[in-house]
């Protein structure tokens, strides 16, 4: 009993915080959620259009876009880490998965032996060029036709501070 009655208190707490900085009709992590099931979503439903068409997973997909876009097409694994909407570890784990398909090969950074950078072969690539149309048909079919062009630029603004905000405390390390 006792455990729940702290919980109350500190729900309680928890929504006082709330009261003398912001309006009352406004939830703190409404935004916040809105964010996570739009692309939670979103990402499933083009995961399956991709399954579907019997394309190259999502994520190997994301992984590729960011090779192909880099100069020489080609990144260190840690700056892949950072550009790619994956956790460094499952990057790793997909790099690994596209080296065995054929897709990617690992070399060493000729600047650094230490490290290693991952590079889109032309088998990459024409991978990457089969799916795009079932992606962005994707994107276009399970995103962007609910919202109207303001809403996009609204979104898109809205977004890009808080990766600005974020980019400049990106620890590559972590």
């Amino acid at each position: 009993m006792r455990v729940y009655t702290r919980i109350i208190q500190m729900r309680a707490y928890a929504r006082n915080l709330y009261d003398g900085s912001m309006p009352k009709n406004l939830d703190p992590v409404a935004a916040w959620r809105a964010v996570l099931l739009a692309q939670s979503r979103a990402l499933r439903a083009i995961e399956r259009d991709l399954a579907t068409a019997e394309m190259i997973p999502l994520g190997w997909y994301d992984v590729l876009l960011e090779l192909n876009a880099a100069t020489d097409r080609r990144l260190r694994m840690q700056d892949l880490g950072l550009k790619a909407v994956l956790s460094r570890t499952r990057v790793s784990r997909i790099v690994s998965e596209l080296e065995d398909a054929g897709y990617v090969e690992r070399i060493p950074d000729p600047d650094d032996k230490r490290a290693t950078l991952a590079a889109i072969t032309a088998s990459g690539r024409g991978a990457l060029r089969h799916a795009a149309p079932t992606y962005l048909a994707g994107i276009e079919e399970h995103f962007t036709r609910h919202l109207t062009l303001a809403q996009q630029r609204t979104i898109a603004t809205a977004l890009q501070r808080v990766i600005e905000a974020h980019d400049a405390q990106t620890d590559p390390r972590r």
